[in-house]
């Protein structure tokens, strides 16, 4: 996995720093058992993003080993499809906690702790709106998987029951300001007009993540944004062709 925008100096709006960050995972994984890692967080915080670029410094870091030592499980591939979701009524909510497959997500988690052989896991393909099966495959050599989604830490059943399964937990804090902006640029982004963008924001994504921010369970580490440096993780900020995701 490979970042074109990431370098030594390349100083994102955290505390911890990236590099400190990855540093960190890297001393706190063992080569002899898979270490699962819940990077939770609100929409819009930066989650994949993040956990991307994370992803890419820790197997820089972690290069001597000959193969890449990190790999990323994506909690957004779970979505239930628009087909399962629409005759429940909950299309319009989609994203919500209940818009999951906690179950099938609980599954391969356990699966990837048995550290048995690969295992296929599935991508959102943001686009098409609709997640791929077997879209990813998190190989024996990835002793150290970091795995991103809006509910990991929530402490309501069924997601609290995942907790169990991850050795670290990572939460990233993003003041709501940063978070309305981002929204309200992506929405606008997908096509929707001003009014549109207001209600998507402030009567869905904001709902959950007032649920995320408030329901969650303490995480082993809090990564935090700070609104005042302005970067490619910042509001209106991002480089052509780099958006600004979960």
């Amino acid at each position: 996995m490979t970042d074109k925008h990431a370098s030594p100096a390349d100083d994102l709006p955290m505390t911890p720093t990236l590099d400190a960050m990855a540093e960190r995972l890297l001393a706190s994984a063992s080569p002899q058992r898979r270490t699962l890692v819940a990077i939770a967080g609100p929409p819009a915080a930066g989650k994949s993003t993040l956990t991307e670029r994370l992803c890419a410094r820790i197997n820089a870091l972690g290069a001597g080993s000959g193969s890449a030592f990190a790999a990323i499980v994506p909690m957004d591939g779970y979505h239930y499809d628009n087909a399962v979701l629409e005759p429940q009524g909950r299309l319009m909510i989609k994203g919500a906690p209940e818009t999951f497959d906690v179950e099938g997500l609980a599954g391969d988690l356990r699966r990837l702790r048995r550290d048995e052989g690969g295992v296929a896991v599935p991508v959102f393909d943001r686009p098409l709106d609709l997640a791929r099966a077997g879209g990813r495959l998190i190989l024996p050599e990835h002793r150290l998987v970091l795995i991103e989604g809006n509910y990991l830490l929530l402490d309501v059943s069924p997601w609290r029951e995942l907790h169990a399964l991850f050795d670290l937990t990572l939460f990233i804090e993003v003041p709501d300001a940063v978070l309305i902006e981002r929204l309200l640029e992506r929405w606008r982004g997908m096509g929707a007009d001003a009014q549109g963008a207001h209600r998507r924001t402030h009567d869905k994504d904001m709902l959950n993540a007032r649920l995320v921010n408030d329901r969650s369970v303490a995480p082993t580490w809090r990564w935090h944004f700070h609104a005042e440096i302005r970067h490619s993780l910042g509001p209106n900020s991002a480089p052509p062709g780099e958006s600004l995701d979960d």
